[in-house]
C-alpha cells in the first residue's frame, strides 16, 4: 500500500511537471507556439522525464536491493549459535521470521519474535529512506528541468533521445532474456545428457522417469524414451490442425470474399474471442462436455473410446486455434490488390474461379506461414492436453486412446519441491529444448515460405 502511495504521487508531480513545463514553453513563446524550437508539448514531457525518471528508478533499485539488504541486516543482528544451524535452516528460520513481520503468524521462539520486529523496522526504515530519495530526485529535477525552458531549447531532440535509449534497453532485454532462457534449458539438458544416452532419449520408446530412492528398488534408473511424448504432440497436433485449418481458412474466404461488410464487423469479433478464452476454460469444456458426448457416440457405434483420449484434446483444441488460422488467413486475402480481382472478372471469370485460380493462389504462401504458426501454438499447448488427454505415455497412432505430449511432461516432472541434480527434473529441460528447436524451426520455415514465394504487387 505503501508503495502504491508513492507511485501515485510521484505520478501526479510527473503530470504536474508536464503541465508547468508546457505552460512555461507558451508564456516564453508569448502565446507564439511558432516561435519555439518545439512545439509546447516536447517541453511538457522534457520536464516530466526529468521529474519521474530518477525517482522512479530509485523506486525500482529499492524493490531489487530491498530483500537482500534486509535480509542481510536480519540475520547480521541474530545470535551467534543461531547463525551457527546451517544454510538450509537458516533460509528456513528466514522465512518465519518474515512470515510473523506480515501476516502476523505466531513466532515459534523469543529469537524470531525479535527478528520479526526489526525485520518491519528495517523495512520501513529503508523505505522512508527511498520515499524521501524519490520524491527529492522528483521535486529537484521538475525545478532544474522547469528553469531551462527556453524558447531556443531543443526539448524534442532530448525527449526523442531518452525515448531511443528507452527502446534500445527494452530490445536489449528481450534479446539477452532470449539468449538466457537458450543457455538455460542448454546447459541443464547437457546435464541430463550426462546421465542418460542423447540416443535412449531421442529413439527409446519408452518414457518411465520415475526415480527410485534405492539402488537396488525395481527401475532405479528409470526409462527416459521420449518418442511416445514426440508422437502423442505430433497426434494431437495433427488433430488439431485438421479441425482448426479447414474450419478457419473457410472462414476467413467467407469473411473476406462473400460476406456483407455488416456481417463481417460483427461476426469476425465474434469469432475472435474464441482466442481469448482462457485454455483451462477449454480443458473443462473437454474433460466435462466434449469427453463424455463423444465416449457416448462410440459406445453407440460399436467402439471403445477412453475417457481421456488424443481425440478429444484434439479436437477441443483444433476449436482454440481456428481464430489464429482465420484472422491471419482473412488478412492475407485481404491484402491481395483489387486489381488482381478486378483483371479476373474482366476476362470472365465467376466469383468462385476468382477465388480458387486467383486469390487463393496469390494468398497462398501468407496463408501456408499462418498455418505452421498455428502449429506452433498447438505443439506449445498444455492445459487442454492435461485435462483431456491425459498423463500416459503411450506410444500409438489411435486417436481413441489417452496419450500425453512433450509440454504436459514438462508441467507434471516440475511439480512439487524438486531436486535438480536428478535426471527425473532435468528431463524436463531435455524436453524443452526439443520443443523449442522444434517451434523455432517450424518459425524459420514460415517465414522462408512468406519470403521466398511471396508475390510483389505495385
Amino acid at each position: 500500500m505503501q508503495l502504491l502511495t508513492l507511485t501515485v504521487v510521484l505520478l501526479l508531480l510527473t503530470s504536474i511537471g508536464y503541465r508547468l513545463g508546457r505552460g512555461k514553453a507558451v508564456a516564453t513563446a508569448g502565446g507564439n507556439p511558432r516561435l519555439l524550437h518545439s512545439l509546447p508539448r516536447y517541453h511538457g514531457y522534457f520536464v516530466a522525464l526529468w521529474c519521474g525518471l530518477p525517482a522512479l528508478l530509485v523506486v525500482a533499485l529499492w524493490l531489487v536491493a530491498e530483500p537482500s539488504l534486509v535480509r542481510h541486516l536480519v540475520q547480521s543482528g541474530l545470535p551467534d549459535d543461531t547463525l551457527a544451524i546451517g544454510e538450509e535452516r537458516l533460509n528456513l528460520l528466514y522465512n518465519e521470521v518474515r512470515n510473523v513481520a506480515r501476516y502476523g503468524m505466531t513466532a515459534s521462539s523469543p529469537v524470531v519474535e525479535a527478528a520479526a520486529q526489526r525485520y518491519g523496522e528495517l523495512r520501513a526504515t529503508l523505505f522512508a529512506a527511498a520515499a524521501a530519495l524519490a520524491l527529492a530526485l522528483a521535486s529537484g529535477g521538475l525545478a532544474f528541468a522547469y528553469q531551462r525552458i527556453k524558447s531556443d531549447l531543443r526539448a524534442r531532440n532530448r525527449v526523442e533521445s531518452v525515448v531511443r535509449v528507452f527502446l534500445v534497453v527494452c530490445s536489449t532485454v528481450a534479446i539477452f532474456t532470449t539468449i538466457g532462457i537458450v543457455l538455460s534449458l542448454l546447459f541443464e539438458s547437457l546435464r541430463f545428457f550426462q546421465s542418460v544416452s542423447p540416443i535412449e532419449f531421442l529413439f527409446g520408446t519408452t518414457w518411465s522417469p520415475q526415480m527410485a530412492i534405492r539402488a537396488d528398488q525395481v527401475g532405479s534408473s528409470g526409462a527416459f524414451g521420449a518418442v511416445p511424448l514426440f508422437a502423442g504432440t505430433a497426434l494431437i497436433s495433427l488433430i488439431a490442425m485438421l479441425v482448426a485449418v479447414p474450419l478457419g481458412l473457410l472462414s476467413a474466404i467467407y469473411m473476406a470474399e462473400y460476406a456483407a461488410p455488416r456481417f463481417r464487423a460483427v461476426a469476425k469479433p465474434l469469432l475472435e474471442i474464441l482466442a481469448g478464452i482462457p485454455t483451462v476454460v477449454y480443458g473443462f469444456f473437454a474433460a466435462l462436455s466434449m469427453a463424455p458426448m463423444v465416449r457416448d457416440f462410440g459406445s453407440s457405434m460399436g467402439l471403445s473410446i477412453a475417457s481421456e483420449s488424443a481425440l478429444v484434446a484434439g479436437v477441443v483444441m483444433g476449436v482454440m486455434i481456428i481464430p489464429f488460422v482465420s484472422s491471419l488467413s482473412d488478412d492475407i486475402i485481404t491484402a491481395v490488390p483489387q486489381s488482381l480481382r478486378e483483371g479476373s472478372y474482366g476476362l470472365g471469370a465467376t466469383k468462385s474461379e476468382t477465388v480458387k485460380q486467383v486469390i487463393l493462389p496469390a494468398a497462398l504462401p501468407g496463408i501456408v506461414g499462418g498455418v505452421l504458426l498455428a502449429v506452433s501454438r498447438a505443439i506449445g499447448e498444455t492445459m487442454i492436453v492435461v485435462m483431456a488427454a491425459g498423463l500416459s505415455a503411450n506410444l500409438t497412432a489411435n486417436p481413441f486412446e489417452a496419450v500425453t505430449t512433450v509440454t504436459v511432461q514438462i508441467v507434471t516432472l516440475l511439480v512439487g519441491d524438486q531436486e535438480f541434480d536428478s535426471p527425473k527434473t532435468l528431463a524436463a529441460f531435455a524436453l524443452g529444448l526439443v520443443l523449442f528447436f522444434v517451434t523455432l524451426a517450424l518459425n524459420i520455415v514460415a517465414l522462408h515460405v512468406v519470403r521466398k514465394y511471396r508475390e510483389q504487387y505495385d
